[in-house]
């Protein structure tokens, strides 16, 4: 019997081989030690092996590094404690999602820990859980078809704002800079969302918010009695939009504090300011070549 009975390259590094139980392999190749496939009852195996000297890749390996500097770029910015929050990124070509594994702790976290999933939930590869709010991307990710990247924290008071059931009002400049507008605020998720699939029903209850908002110009919403969610193009800037959310979600509470009667910006130089920065129109910064 041949060592193998067949050989496949897999498109993102992976090798899949079929061998036999009955003879030993030593081809260069790193073998997992437990079958991926068992075949003719044991009498041949599918393994699943990686080059012994590394020159393969791990499957979307940028993404998953990117998607690991968005979340330690929470810790940077003070956004979470010990395992809370998550960042996720999405590969819109190939259809896979890369995400924070569930309660791993950020100091310990590398790129081979980023969780790959399909737009179904279906985990590609890792061999840890995904972080529970995988559901809740996802349904983000199928319903806002311009974004990339996912960022959830529970940051202070963005989260007191979402307890409270507020929509963080625009009250000044640098608020409209990043939304064009109020940052909205879900609706209480029905005792039926809670006990049935209760992160999707999260991402539904955020998708209905957003069916007369326009989530590329309000990157942002506070979810009723939990925490935030932002996004943006890429993992780096859903992180980014929930570093500047926290920011004017506290200078609003600080703002109505001094005067609780403080009023939005007009119409006018909420969109001047917001329009600067994005937009074909927009002025702000450098011309990227």
């Amino acid at each position: 019997m041949p060592v193998f009975a067949g050989l496949s390259l897999g498109e993102e590094g992976w090798c899949i081989c079929a061998i036999s139980i009955a003879q030993g392999v030593d081809v260069d190749w790193v073998f997992d030690k437990r079958p991926f496939i068992r075949l003719n009852g044991g009498q041949a195996n599918v393994y699943r092996a990686q080059p012994r000297f590394g020159i393969w890749s791990m499957l979307l390996e940028t993404l998953r590094k990117e998607v690991l500097d968005g979340n330690l770029e929470l810790v940077r910015r003070g956004l979470v404690l010990y395992t809370f929050g998550n960042v996720s990124g999405i590969d819109r070509e190939k259809g896979m999602v890369a995400i924070k594994p569930s309660g791993v702790p950020y100091e310990e976290m590398t790129p081979e820990q980023i969780v790959i999933s399909d737009l179904d939930g279906k985990i590609v590869d890792g061999k840890l859980r995904p972080s529970s709010d995988l559901p809740t991307h996802l349904e983000l990710y199928r319903n806002f078809p311009g974004i990339g990247g996912v960022a959830h924290t529970h940051s202070e008071y963005a989260t007191a704002w979402a307890q409270a059931e507020k929509p963080i009002p625009c009250l000044g400049t640098t608020h409209a800079d990043y939304f064009h507008g109020p940052v909205p605020v879900t609706a209480r998720l029905s005792p039926s969302e809670i006990e049935g699939d209760y992160e999707l029903g999260t991402g539904t209850a955020i998708c209905r918010v957003f069916q007369k908002l326009d989530p590329e110009t309000i990157p942002a919403v506070l979810v009723a009695g939990h925490a935030p969610f932002c996004w943006g193009k890429n993992a780096a800037e859903a992180a980014h939009n929930a570093v500047i959310l926290e920011y004017v979600a506290r200078m609003a509470c600080h703002a109505l504090l001094i005067n609780a009667e403080a009023k939005p910006l007009s119409r006018e130089l909420r969109d001047k300011h917001f329009l600067r920065k994005h937009g074909g129109n927009a002025y702000y910064g450098q011309v990227r070549r």
